[in-house]
């Protein structure tokens, strides 16, 4: 068996831009999505709500319409991920896809700007 600890360390280390492509890696090779342990999360309910009390520091960058310039759109996707053509079309086609997760203000109110340039509708979650 694989040493858990050994492995929570090294997934610590990754990026953001390398967390979602191993996300990406993992859903191909096992035939899932990772949206439903994220809707079971979500569930969870006003446990989570009390804990977020505190002021935000990371924030998530959330499209909610890619809008007129959707090739635009795709192209800041991709700059800002790294993410591959079709997934990247597959995040602006969906309403309420996070772009990048768990990332501090100055980084998500950036990614809102070129987002909103090229544009789509962005919100930070």
């Amino acid at each position: 068996m694989a040493d858990l600890e050994k492995l929570v360390e090294e997934l610590g280390k990754l990026t953001v831009i390398e967390a979602a492509e191993l996300v990406s890696k993992l859903e191909e090779a096992w035939g899932v999505s990772a949206a439903a342990p994220v809707a079971v999360a979500a569930a969870a309910g006003p446990a989570a709500a009390e804990e977020e009390v505190e002021e935000k520091t990371e924030f998530d960058v959330v499209i909610k319409d890619a809008g007129p310039k959707k090739i635009e759109v795709i192209k800041v996707i991709r700059k800002l991920t790294s993410l591959g053509l079709k997934e990247a079309k597959e995040m602006a086609e969906t309403a309420g896809s996070k772009v990048m997760e768990q990332v501090g203000k100055d980084a998500a109110e950036d990614a809102k700007k070129q987002l909103e340039e090229a544009g789509a509708a962005v919100e930070l979650a």
